[in-house]
């Protein structure tokens, strides 16, 4: 078991700490953050050899399924599903077959941020090659919203978690849809992400775990329904 617990909830956090605090002393501005992310994120995916590492997530195929499968306890009927922070594409693929197994016909769309990363998910799956958008998703305007929206709150810089979550659900989200965050890792004594966007008043309308690893932690989906 690592000595350190975030070392179980976010690879490379350290590094992303760095990035974090050069944003907060001003020696880089929001689009020097996102670059430095980049930097971390994108030559790790596009040399990864299999296609959940591609996406992010170390291990097996198994692995893979049960950090990812609890996505799928937002996703309660047919619809749109738009995985920000696409990736690969692998999620989008993945997706549709787990909601097939629960009985409801979803149809993925992807949003990346890095054109490298869109790129190869267009190759990987070129029949929806023209699902998959480039764009920063805090300020993104999409040409369609859509009913299921997932994304992480770590795609932007910490300030701006909150603009975020509103950016999505005013433009992205379609009426009486659904913001899905997560797959997270948080360790299990606290809800600090739930917690913090609460704050900004937003109400979780539902919520997921699953078992992590490492015993401290747990992986963590929770999402919020939008208005008519």
């Amino acid at each position: 078991m690592p000595s350190d617990v975030r070392d179980s909830i976010e690879r490379g956090w350290r590094e992303v700490a760095a990035i974090d605090e050069a944003l907060e002393r001003g020696e880089i501005d929001e689009a020097g953050w996102h670059r430095a992310v980049a930097e971390l994120v994108v030559p790790a995916y596009l040399a990864a050899g299999t296609p959940w590492e591609q996406s992010g997530k170390s291990g097996d195929l198994a692995g893979w399924e049960h950090g990812r499968r609890p996505i799928m306890a937002g996703v309660d009927r047919d619809g749109t599903f738009l995985d920000v922070g696409c990736a690969n594409g692998f999620l989008m693929e993945c997706v549709r077959e787990w909601a097939a197994e629960d009985g409801h016909d979803v149809e993925p769309y992807g949003l990346e941020i890095a054109p490298e990363l869109a790129a190869l998910a267009r190759g990987r799956v070129p029949h929806w090659a023209d699902r998959i958008f480039v764009g920063n998703a805090r300020e993104w305007t999409p040409p369609r919203r859509f009913d299921f929206v997932r994304t992480g709150l770590d795609y932007v810089p910490p300030t701006r978690r909150r603009d975020l979550v509103e950016h999505l659900l005013e433009k992205v989200v379609a009426p009486r849809g659904r913001l899905i965050v997560g797959v997270f890792n948080e360790e299990k004594g606290a809800r600090r992400t739930e917690q913090a966007v609460s704050s900004w008043g937003f109400e979780i309308a539902g919520r997921v775990d699953a078992e992590h690893r490492d015993p401290r932690v747990a992986y963590r989906v929770f999402w919020l329904d939008a208005e008519d």
